[in-house]
């Protein structure tokens, strides 16, 4: 083991050696640093390869997999979706990929990636909870390196990776953030913000986790007590009622809270359903 090795290895959150594991490698630095890294920690190793069929070039990619999976004595599951060009197309691959992998992949995030997750949800309106980014763990153990790490990695032990030049497109939203907004970013501050953002994140992470316990507590449907709540409890207390089957927006919430209040009798909630409150409880049905 190198010591560039042990010193990632000392940095990334993997599970016991000898555990059983399976990892997203799309065949990019980050993916296949996380294939070496859990390979040397002892882990038994899937590699799981999803061809989103996008690129001309994208057969080619399992070669380079394959390779670097044969040296490090690594099963290579691979997977072909199919992605019509379109819009909404980073987020229908994402869940396409996703789709066909186990539920428990490990993938090679990096602290870039959630710096620039975060900003990806801030300039989506996102609260506390998108602000926190995406959680650290066993599922993505590399969120405390850097993208700098994982392409050192692949150069000194000369790894071959892809280069998606889908990634250089900054008409995607991640792209332009990453080639442009970040790197403006730090220039007008003279410094590296993706420590600050991860930084930021992870208080965000921690204020989240106490509002939800609070929040918990506070029964959404009681219109008195929720009335009476401090307004992010309410907010949040009624956002993981009604998230089935999806979120509600901020403006369907602080129209819940004026039929809890009293200032309303109904809303509409969308999907053909409503709030109404009767005998001092918020009633969830169908629009009448």
């Amino acid at each position: 083991m190198s010591q560039l090795i042990a010193e990632l290895l000392a940095q990334c959150t993997f599970p016991p050696s000898a555990t059983p594991v399976s990892c997203a490698v799309s065949g990019g630095a980050d993916s296949m640093a996380l294939m070496v890294l859990a390979v040397n920690h002892g882990l038994h190793v899937t590699a799981h390869h999803v061809n989103h069929s996008l690129r001309d070039d994208s057969d080619t990619d399992v070669e380079l997999v394959s390779l670097l999976a044969q040296q490090l004595g690594v099963e290579v599951v691979t997977h072909r979706v199919s992605i019509e060009h379109g819009a909404n197309l980073e987020a229908r691959a994402r869940s396409a990929r996703y789709g066909v992998m186990p539920s428990d992949i490990m993938t090679g995030h990096t602290a870039d990636d959630q710096a620039e997750t975060m900003l990806i949800n801030l300039m989506r309106g996102a609260a506390t909870q998108g602000l926190s980014a995406m959680t650290p763990g066993i599922c993505r153990p590399l969120l405390q390196l850097r993208r700098t790490d994982t392409h050192a990695l692949c150069a000194e032990l000369d790894i071959s990776v892809v280069h998606d030049h889908t990634n250089d497109d900054t008409s995607y939203l991640r792209n332009n953030i990453r080639h442009n907004l970040l790197p403006a970013m730090n220039t007008m501050s003279q410094r590296d913000l993706v420590p600050i953002l991860t930084r930021a994140a992870n208080v965000m992470r921690d204020d989240n986790e106490l509002l939800d316990i609070l929040a918990a507590a506070l029964d959404p449907t009681d219109a008195v007590a929720l009335t009476a709540a401090p307004i992010a409890l309410a907010r949040r207390a009624l956002r993981t009622w009604l998230s089935h089957p999806y979120p509600p927006d901020q403006a369907t919430i602080e129209r819940v809270l004026m039929v809890a209040s009293g200032a309303r009798l109904a809303c509409d909630i969308g999907g053909g359903r409503e709030i109404r409150r009767s005998k001092q409880r918020l009633v969830l049905g169908s629009v009448r």
